[in-house]
């Protein structure tokens, strides 16, 4: 079965230089972008049920550029002024990056891990006296608050945003050669939209373990998988089946 049709379950890249634009060109394919899931922020009143006063914290953990803005957003709701003196801990680069939207970097006292909250944690560990916050999706990957339990530090996690299912029923009646994953939220997204959904000739592909698990958990056929050796990344994994099927069209 040749693939003409792509669905990413993903905003639209807003690099021009995208590899998917990319593939799209080289492969003569159509590709289309649509988040099956959004993020929404909670209100500063229901921080303040989770009974968290921002006061309280001299160190704040950031995993996402999410969890960078909606911490901001409630500061600012509950007219809170961020002391100059707060520690942040980013769990990578470009979340520390991200952070000079909103605070002068150079005056800051950051700390970077390198990409994994596991590599965080020899950071936040050096500093066993902070009080730490960890602002937070509803869906914290358990790994999370094991690795803060066992470094034995005083923190508190508060939910400051939400994943949400998105809307799709617009696309009820459209067909796609492949559907593309990169979380279990999204598939858990796939059957609240489409209850019914039925793979037959769809091809699935599906970026880490945990989005694998999720949809043979559902029942359904993985045809594309990444990251491999071969192909670290989904485009990759994406241009190598396309090749393949595509033969001689």
């Amino acid at each position: 079965m040749k693939v003409k049709t792509i669905l990413v379950s993903q905003p639209e890249p807003k690099i021009e230089n995208s590899p998917y634009f990319d593939l799209q060109e080289k492969q003569r394919v159509k590709i289309d972008f649509r988040p099956f899931i959004h993020v929404e922020g909670v209100s500063a009143k229901e921080i303040r049920h989770q009974k968290i006063d921002l006061n309280n914290y001299t160190a704040i953990i950031l995993t996402s550029r999410n969890a960078v803005d909606h911490f901001f957003r409630i500061a600012e709701e509950m007219r809170f002024k961020v002391p100059d003196a707060m520690k942040y801990f980013c769990q990578s680069e470009a979340v520390a990056y991200y952070l000079q939207k909103y605070v002068v970097y150079r005056k800051r006292k950051i700390y970077v891990g390198k990409r994994t909250f596991a590599e965080l944690s020899p950071l936040i560990k050096k500093y066993k006296d902070e009080k730490f916050l960890l602002p937070n999706t509803d869906k914290v990957k358990p790994a999370v608050p094991e690795i803060l339990n066992t470094l034995g530090v005083d923190w508190k996690q508060a939910t400051f945003f939400k994943t949400v299912v998105s809307d799709l029923s617009d696309l009820a009646n459209v067909s796609y050669d492949v559907l593309v994953f990169f979380s279990p939220s999204g598939i858990e997204s796939l059957f609240q939209n489409f209850p019914d959904f039925q793979q037959n000739e769809t091809r699935i592909a599906v970026f880490g373990n945990t989005t694998i698990k999720a949809v043979e958990e559902k029942g359904l056929r993985v045809d594309i998988s990444a990251p491999t050796p071969e192909t670290p990344s989904m485009t990759m994994a994406l241009q190598k089946y396309i090749e393949k099927a595509n033969k001689g069209k």
